[in-house]
């Protein structure tokens, strides 16, 4: 993924109640291996991150200007290093206003991967550690602790431009009072419903794998597919095209499953963000013995389902229709003979 451009502003926040203080860099960073590792790192740790927003921006105004310096700076009427400058120090306006000590190293790249150009903002902060110098000794040393990631946003540029309609060129870190802020800062508004849309999608495949009366084994397989291919484009920072999917669910019938989807209106977009902890909830599990094959979704755990770990006893409620009435027959069958 090519750096076309990359800048770092320093925002001191102390939580004393002082002012913030700004350190702006007056230039870009220069192309180096270690801007390409930090670019790596950051979107590796951005795309782990679950229970992401997906978004579009607010009509551009005095309360939202992020989307207009931007826009400048594509355009070319503004430098990099004026757009991420006019950036942070709207940001640092808004915690100062909000009397949060959120500081750190204020990122802000500009990136290519294939055709497509991408935004990347986030606020960084440092942890210590200890490293060992030239003369072997044990010597303190601050590092970025990515796994601490917290406020960062991603803007599809190329979808930004070409897509007016896009309801989810811009992803960001959801949660509480930073990361809102975060979003506000940005001037985002959420567009799509990732964990809502990941939940119809997989309402979706359960009506088509009934809809098609598959056996068990075909369909365990299917979802296996859909789960391992949704959970391999969250990784990459992508989203679930529905075409992609179905082809990939069946490639005899590519567009089996995209067509059910659209036929039956489920109301869903050609391309889903995928959400990591939704996905996770349709998790099976499965374990066969002696003439007894169980299988149940993640999600029925603590309702419809419970594991006693001390006495290794599953208690299954809303036994399902089919298997109660076999159930029923086979108690009365064994009355008239008693």
């Amino acid at each position: 993924m090519p750096v076309r451009a990359a800048i770092i502003h320093t925002i001191d926040k102390k939580p004393d109640g002082n002012p913030a203080a700004l350190i702006l860099r007056d230039s870009e960073l220069g192309e180096s291996a270690v801007l390409d590792d930090l670019l790596f790192e950051l979107n590796n740790a951005y795309n782990a991150k679950a229970g992401k927003g997906w978004g579009l921006f607010h009509a551009e105004s005095g309360a939202y200007p992020f989307s207009g310096w931007l826009r400048e700076y594509l355009a070319g009427t503004a430098s990099f290093v004026e757009f991420s400058r006019n950036a942070v120090e709207h940001y640092t306006r808004i915690i100062e206003e909000s009397n949060l000590s959120t500081g750190g190293q204020f990122v802000v790249i500009h990136s290519q991967q294939g055709m497509t150009d991408y935004i990347l903002v986030a606020v960084l902060n440092h942890s210590n550690g200890v490293s060992v110098d030239d003369k072997i000794d044990v010597v303190p040393a601050a590092f970025i602790d990515f796994s601490q990631l917290q406020l960062a946003a991603r803007i599809n540029v190329s979808e930004w431009q070409n897509n007016p309609k896009s309801k989810q060129y811009v992803s960001y870190i959801k949660g509480k009072r930073p990361h809102e802020l975060f979003r506000d800062f940005l001037g985002a508004l959420e567009g799509v419903d990732g964990p809502g849309e990941t939940r119809t999608l997989l309402k979706a495949f359960g009506d088509f794998v009934e809809s098609e009366d598959l056996q068990e084994d075909a369909a365990r397989e299917r979802l296996n597919t859909l789960v391992d291919y949704a959970n391999s484009q969250t990784k990459v920072g992508g989203t679930i095209s529905l075409e992609e999917l179905s082809g990939l669910i069946d490639e005899e019938r590519p567009k089996a499953f995209y067509d059910h989807i659209r036929n039956k209106d489920y109301g869903l977009s050609p391309e889903i963000p995928p959400d990591k902890r939704t996905l996770k909830q349709f998790q099976r599990f499965t374990g066969r013995t002696e003439g007894l094959a169980i299988t149940f979704e993640a999600h029925l755990l603590g309702s419809k389902i419970e594991f006693d770990e001390a006495n290794g006893t599953l208690l299954i409620r809303s036994v399902p229709t089919q298997l109660s009435d076999q159930l029923k027959r086979r108690a009365l069958q064994q009355n008239k003979s008693a």
